[in-house]
């Protein structure tokens, strides 16, 4: 006799009411906690429900095979495990003590499964009943209870979706701090079909988020029609949430051949091979921008030989992540495209180290973008692409792309529509010219303009009336802002060696 396991709904969910039931736990703690926080706990919480669903679905597999057999159904292997008393329905029954038996489940589960989940629920407060009382969670438990989220009733692809969705939310409802895990994906799309992955690569993306650019690349293969589960997937991602939130993407994506990290990728790089970096056939990333706080005297003296360009400034590691992407690449395939503010193509302080870049020719192309696809920010956004092996037309030269009102923007977003995929990429893959979009400069030419990349300097936008590009403008609010940063930075310098000196002087008349 089949033992019946799913008293919910026996029908597959639609992806709208999907979107729905999701968005649905999150509205259960608006007012309650801050927006940015929602994620570290609806996500633990969806990926618990669909790990104890699974189990069970398995289960039930198991007695169909077995004719009922539950000893067979007993001992039969899981994807994951589910030890006695960790299961879904152990949490629902508790009605006191909510979050400690939530914690301690997590806790089963992670240990149950050391090789694949440990870790993965993250260190969300469960226990603080002052943030998340007792009835808050029995109501988050029961929203989730409302549908069975087996693989029969939402298939992979189809959670994957859903939860892709609700990052999405997220970052629209959680203001500044949505850059941290979410790049837009009109941007990672680009990104992906510029470098063209292919079946068996390596992909990496050192600043990982939420996973969403490793994802990409599966999505990218599969929409050819060809084998996307042969990628090795590969990141990392310094906070603890977002670490296990790119964990739980890739596995209700349906994948498991992938390595996550945790940790400072400029302190501490987790893939290491001997004495030097793993490398790498593709690299995406989008870096944190211009971080302060990063230890600039231990780059001075890598010991993975990451400042083979130089040592940025204490105010500005761009060129440290830059580096440390260049030395992760395959010296054959290797290939990246890094999502960076404009800056990084014309600041003075970096001249140095851009020289090198350019006369080790390794940059192969640079493509403007519009305004406001940096996630909650106004700044204009750069795609540098970088080989470690050049097509013999782009040899010595690099492609420059002035794409930057190639975006649409409604209801308060900026994205790439189709067909500014579709003009960039095509542009890109043939090296074309096009008056006011695209030049194939020389390095002798950027070596005039003093190895500035600004693209402005070599493809001048036709804008009908002679003013300023958007692109041009957007550079010139970019340096003001960096000089005022420099000032006051220099004025804070000032003050303190004044006031020092002042104390030399008290001391000495003493």
């Amino acid at each position: 006799m089949q033992i019946d396991l799913f008293p919910t709904l026996p029908s597959p969910i639609s992806l709208v009411e999907l979107e729905a039931y999701l968005w649905g736990a999150a509205t259960l703690l608006r007012g309650l906690i801050d927006a940015g926080d929602y994620k570290q706990f609806i996500f633990p919480l969806l990926f618990y429900k669909r790990v104890c669903d699974v189990y069970d679905e398995e289960y039930q597999k198991a007695l169909a095979e077995s004719g009922g057999d539950q000893d067979y159904a007993g001992v039969v292997e899981h994807r994951f495990k589910v030890p006695t008393g960790a299961h879904w329905r152990d949490v629902r029954a508790q009605t006191n003590e909510v979050g400690k038996v939530i914690l301690h489940a997590m806790r089963q589960i992670e240990q149950a499964n050391p090789d694949t989940l440990f870790g993965i629920f993250g260190d969300a407060p469960w226990t603080n009943t002052n943030r998340l009382s007792d009835r808050i969670l029995r109501d988050l438990i029961e929203h989730f209870s409302k549908y069975t989220l087996s693989i029969a009733n939402v298939p992979e692809d189809e959670l994957g979706i859903g939860y892709e969705y609700l990052i999405k939310k997220f970052a629209d409802d959680s203001g500044h701090t949505a850059a941290e895990f979410y790049t837009n994906r009109t941007v990672v799309r680009l990104m992906t079909e510029l470098l063209e992955p292919v079946e068996g690569e390596s992909i990496y993306d050192p600043t990982c988020g939420s996973g969403g650019m490793l994802l990409s690349c599966s999505v990218r293969l599969k929409e050819q029609g060809k084998e996307y589960r042969t990628l090795k997937l590969f990141g990392q991602e310094r906070n603890l949430i977002t670490s296990s939130i790119a964990r739980m993407n890739l596995f209700l994506h349906g994948f498991e051949d992938f390595h996550i990290e945790r940790g400072d990728t400029l302190a501490d790089p987790k893939f290491i091979e001997g004495d030097h970096l793993r490398r790498f056939d593709l690299v995406l990333a989008n870096p944190p921008y211009s971080i302060k706080q990063w230890n600039r005297s231990a780059w001075e003296s890598d010991r993975f030989g990451r400042n083979f360009l130089g040592v940025p400034p204490q105010g500005r590691a761009d060129y440290a992540f830059f580096q440390h992407i260049l030395k992760s690449l395959k010296p054959g395939s290797g290939r990246c495209a890094i999502l960076f503010p404009h800056g990084v193509l014309f600041r003075d302080e970096e001249q140095d180290m851009r020289k090198k870049l350019i006369e080790q020719d390794l940059v192969d192309c640079v493509i403007g973008l519009g305004p406001n696809l940096f996630y909650n920010s106004p700044m204009e956004a750069c795609i540098v692409i970088c080989r470690t092996h050049k097509l013999p037309v782009r040899r010595d030269k690099v492609l420059l792309i002035n794409a930057v009102d190639e975006v649409t923007r409604e209801r308060a977003q900026s994205f790439l529509e189709e067909e500014h995929i579709r003009k960039i990429v095509a542009v890109f893959e043939q090296s074309a010219e096009l008056e006011g979009f695209s030049k194939l400069v020389s390095r002798a030419s950027i070596q005039d303009n003093g190895y500035n990349l600004n693209i402005p300097l070599y493809v001048r936008m036709k804008n009908g009336n002679g003013g300023a590009s958007s692109q041009e403008k957007n550079g010139l609010i970019d340096a003001i802002s960096q000089w005022r940063t420099s000032s006051k930075e220099l004025r804070a310098e000032m003050e303190k060696l004044i006031t020092e000196l002042t104390n030399m002087l008290e001391e000495s008349k003493k």
